[in-house]
């Protein structure tokens, strides 16, 4: 009988270090520039508003809404073949950054654009803990918001 394959894991960078350091935690981190004030994910060395240098890590609350979704019905890794179809989504952080996740609990065709969701997170080894998000409770639900700044 063979091993069912190893869930990929996103290779931890220097400038992302914090990221999943928090995320290990089980919090959600983004970057702020010091100067303007704007959020941006993933890390950047300059602002894209106001070209600053200067950022520091923030903890942000966890809340958004869905902004974009792919129903994937191949498999790029033989750990997802038995998912398929699944949903990678885009979600827009009620501050204003967008990352590239899952929404749990649903059926990847039952996600829709604009759906409010929180941030839960999926421990997969110790040292790498997933933000994944869930459908947003009706007290945690946060319209969407415009463009992010």
């Amino acid at each position: 009988m063979s091993e069912a394959p190893a869930r990929p894991v996103p290779a931890i960078t220097p400038e992302m270090a914090p990221f999943w350091e928090a995320a290990r935690r089980h919090e959600l981190v983004v970057q702020r520039c010091l100067d303007c004030g704007a959020h941006r994910f993933p890390a950047r060395e300059v602002c894209s508003g106001c070209l600053s240098r200067r950022a520091e890590w923030q903890r942000v609350g966890g809340t958004g809404h869905v902004f974009s979704i792919a129903v994937m019905h191949q498999a790029s890794h033989p750990w997802f073949a038995a998912r398929v179809p699944y949903a990678v989504v885009v979600i827009q952080l009620v501050e204003g950054p967008r990352m590239l996740s899952t929404v749990t609990g649903l059926a990847p065709h039952a996600i829709e654009i604009g759906m409010p969701v929180e941030v839960g997170f999926e421990d997969v080894t110790p040292e790498v803990s997933l933000p994944v998000f869930r459908p947003a409770s009706a007290r945690t639900a946060a319209p969407p918001t415009g463009r992010p700044r």
